[in-house]
């Protein structure tokens, strides 16, 4: 990016909420199932472990459960998406860079190590649950399930109650 150019402003929040339903909408009518991500990360550290521990990945009763070409599995595709996605949509929008957004009272090294620890505390929740916020919430919303209404409740509840505590991470 340039010194001269202005990063664009942000998606307004209520087109990007209706954007995202069409996503869902669309997963829904291609594969026959909403979105979800944290079956792509199950997917990838199946794979790593038949790689790097073939045997261990016979013997183990989740492994075979997960086994079957597990990096053709489309929630794999899904992530790859959303990850090219993120960055064509940083570049396009002039706001790819690579720093650490963090608050003046926090060093970044500290930021990270949160963010890393939040994201553990995130995909240990997500197998708990039974799925990520896009799973168990987003799809469960969509088709009208009173676990996905309890899910978003959790997130969002969760999410205010501790965000007191969290928020000296950025201002």
């Amino acid at each position: 990016m340039s010194k001269n150019r202005e990063p664009k402003k942000y998606m307004n929040p209520y087109l990007g909420g209706v954007l995202l339903g069409l996503v869902l909408i669309v997963a829904f009518w291609v594969s026959g199932r909403g979105l979800g991500a944290s079956g792509a990360v199950k997917s990838v550290v199946v794979a790593g472990v038949e790689t790097v521990a073939p045997q261990h990945a016979q013997n183990a009763v989740y492994y075979k459960q997960h086994s079957e070409d597990s990096l053709k599995s489309w929630l794999v595709f899904e992530m790859l998406g959303v990850l090219v996605g993120g960055f064509l949509s940083g570049a396009i929008a002039g706001r790819l860079k690579f720093s650490v957004e963090k608050g003046p009272h926090v060093s970044g090294k500290i930021r990270l190590i949160a963010a890393t620890v939040g994201g553990i505390f995130f995909g240990l929740g997500s197998q708990l649950g039974r799925g990520c916020t896009s799973g168990s919430a987003l799809t469960g919303m969509a088709v009208l399930s009173l676990g996905g209404f309890v899910t978003m409740a959790a997130i969002f509840g969760t999410a205010f109650a501790l965000a007191y505590f969290a928020r000296k991470l950025w201002l």
